[in-house]
């Protein structure tokens, strides 16, 4: 009894476990026999292995666990990992990630990884400890939860085909396909999260009729967001049609003289662009049609799941688009750098702006109940 009770808190033990990655990569780093294709590819199944175990170990005392905490904390130990190689690679330490980055994963010293490793470094890490603390104190995670697997799954999405189709497609190792299992693993959470019950607040059917009567014109924040919306569609269109090398002027002049890491021979950018293009414009144009039709309950948690997607993206373009890993002829120019930047942060901006309104007032969003009851009431019959 004692000894459970000077047990330090799970996500504790989870960032205490993680703080291990580093040390696991400075210690490969100086071991030569471990720095080929396949031995580095063995080890790095040896080391999730090792680090499933200690979970397991960590949790063995708990009745139940979810099993999404052993996603949650496999992947908060990568987190580390991919915050080792941001810090390497801007110089701040040196002798973790030299020998990953010649014979495993070339691309992770380009500018979009190394902001896409402090994303996950900073955001996805202090993510998980708030998960897996609330996980285990028996709160709901789950809007965070599909915050982090839009995040997670559109990472994958721009980062394998843009490897493939990029200039390091050429020099893929083994090493490489560890992302494979790390793009499906996130899809198997968000389906089984989507699957799971939302908690709802409590309101009665006239609060809840009342709200739905409501025309767009008389909800000015909606009208606001659908506005924003539309523009963010047209800024979507605009740059999938850049980089399907559309002949028009104003084309050429954007991606010339605005926005030149569109062309950027990495391929992630462009990735990104026909994911917004194919993806993202029908999404956005789908989340017009929710603030528009009452009780569209889905728009609370595919919100939130393309917020964390937008959020994830965009400051990984952002941020490459002007770190000094990208060659200068195709950063953003000094004398364009606020209006590309701004609409860069607004294109970010507007899906948490719309997720935000869906989490502070869901009435909208609600499916209609009989007079007299409580949506509660209603989901209880």
């Amino acid at each position: 009894m004692m000894f459970s009770a000077m047990r330090p808190p799970v996500e504790v033990s989870v960032f205490l476990l993680s703080l291990l990655g580093p040390g696991v990569l400075y210690t490969i780093n100086n071991i030569p026999a471990l720095q080929e294709p396949l031995p580095i590819l063995g080890m790095a199944m040896v080391v999730l292995a090792s680090v499933l175990l200690l979970l397991l170990l960590t949790v063995q005392h708990k009745t139940k666990v979810d099993p999404l905490f052993y996603v949650f904390a496999e992947f908060s130990f990568l987190c580390m990992l991919g915050l080792t190689n941001a810090l390497e690679q801007d110089g701040f330490i040196s002798g973790f990630m030299s020998f990953y980055i010649k014979t495993g994963e070339p691309h992770l010293s380009t500018a979009y990884a190394v902001m896409m490793s402090y994303w996950e470094g900073v955001v996805h890490f202090a993510l998980f400890l708030v998960i897996i603390h609330r996980m285990f104190k028996g709160k709901s995670y789950r809007s965070l939860a599909l915050l982090w697997a839009g995040s997670s799954i559109t990472h994958q999405i721009v980062l394998i085909p843009g490897v493939v189709i990029g200039k390091y497609g050429s020099n893929i190792q083994l090493a490489f396909w560890r992302n494979i299992p790390f793009f499906l693993v996130p899809i198997w959470a968000a389906s089984l999260l989507f699957s799971r019950p939302r908690q709802m607040p409590i309101f009665t059917a006239d609060k809840i009729a009342a709200e739905q009567n409501k025309g767009l014109l008389s909800r000015p924040v909606d009208l606001l967001l659908s506005a924003l919306l539309l523009g963010a569609m047209a800024f979507s269109a605009f740059r999938g049609f850049v980089v399907l090398d559309c002949p028009l002027d104003v084309c050429f002049t954007y991606i010339y003289q605005y926005e030149p890491y569109l062309k950027d021979p990495v391929g992630f950018p462009r990735v990104m662009m026909l994911l917004y293009f194919f993806y993202a414009l029908p999404l956005l144009t789908v989340f017009i049609y929710g603030l528009k039709t009452p009780g569209c309950s889905w728009m609370l948690d595919w919100t939130i799941f393309f917020a964390g997607a937008m959020a994830q993206t965009q400051w990984c373009h952002i941020g490459a688009s002007l770190h000094s890993r990208t060659p200068y002829t195709y950063r953003v120019p000094a004398d364009k750098w606020w209006p590309v930047i701004t609409l860069n942060v607004l294109f970010a901006a507007v899906p948490a702006l719309l997720a935000l309104r869906c989490h502070v007032s869901p009435v909208y969003f609600m499916n209609p109940v009989p007079k007299g009851q409580t949506n509660n009431e209603k989901k209880k019959n």
